[in-house]
């Protein structure tokens, strides 16, 4: 796994979190009609600032020779009357009316890995030596995401692509999402799909032009489209600090998991996490 891998977890588990936790909000301080439709938009109104926490992230490795990960990583977001910022994610509100709202977006994506951490006798296994394999690079995403929320829930549009020259890659993504209460907390289930270009699917799950000039054989697995669902559990613990916990679960197409550079048992890749957060400043929730 590469060195930059534990500060880029950490910012992935707040930008979950922050997304939760806005949901959380909901039931916590707003309206019956606001719980009701359990709108993100009610965070943003009551409440703004800085949420500082700590979670604990397991996830299961994808490449061969990754290995299962656990994580104890700080947390931080902040939340503006126009700009957010939730970990990995952030952007600028350009339009919020009758439950649309429409937001410019930055991301980084977490994808990148090391060639040596990969596994070199399961690699030479498949035909492919490790030295001649390079780094790839996590990106960085831009683009932007139009959102409705109503009373059956939130349906978001997102189309983003990476601004750094890393893949050059494109994502289209559908995310449905829901609230509801169950006891002194909220669940929060969804479900999504995303469209992977060719170029990101390339990247970082097949070969490069440079490394089949070096002897490495040719794989492209070409675009992808990749479904997903998760569940998380929220509950206020007292006046401004929450619990937070999700699990999500992802099928990979097997155009990916066919690469010589993937695990064949990763077909689906489960994710686990869990922790505390506190906002500061803003009216207490």
């Amino acid at each position: 796994m590469n060195s930059r891998a534990p500060l880029l977890l950490a910012t992935a588990l707040l930008s979950a979190a922050m997304v939760a936790e806005a949901r959380c909000a909901d039931m916590q301080g707003a309206s019956t009609a606001v719980q009701d439709e359990a709108s993100a938009d009610a965070y943003a109104r009551m409440s703004r600032g800085v949420s500082l926490g700590v979670a604990v992230m397991w996830s299961e490795g994808l490449l061969l020779g990754e290995d299962t990960r656990t994580y104890v990583v700080p947390t931080i977001a902040y939340e503006g009357e126009r700009v957010f910022f939730r970990g990995i994610n952030g952007g600028v509100h350009l339009l919020q009316r009758d439950g649309f709202e429409l937001d410019a977006i930055v991301a980084v994506r977490l994808d990148g890995w090391d060639a040596e951490d990969l596994d070199a006798t399961r690699l030479a296994a498949v035909g492919i030596d490790r030295a001649l394999l390079s780094d790839r690079d996590a990106g960085l995403d831009a683009g932007l995401e139009l959102a409705w929320t109503g009373r059956a829930g939130k349906i978001s549009l997102s189309a983003k692509g990476d601004i750094i020259n890393a893949s050059g890659g494109v994502e289209v993504a559908l995310d449905y999402r829901s609230a509801f209460r169950v006891g002194p907390g909220l669940l929060t289930p969804h479900v999504g799909v995303s469209h992977w270009s060719g170029g990101l699917s390339d990247y970082y799950y097949g070969t490069l032009p440079e490394e089949e000039k070096r002897g490495v054989p040719r794989y492209r697995p070409g675009s992808a489209v990749v479904p997903e669902v998760g569940l998380g559990y929220l509950q206020r613990l007292r006046d401004r600090w929450l619990f937070v916990a999700a699990v999500d679960y992802r099928w990979l197409p097997s155009s990916i998991v066919d690469s010589p550079l993937v695990d064949d048992d990763s077909g689906g890749v489960p994710s686990v996490f869990f922790g505390f957060s506190r906002s500061f400043g803003g009216q207490p929730r």
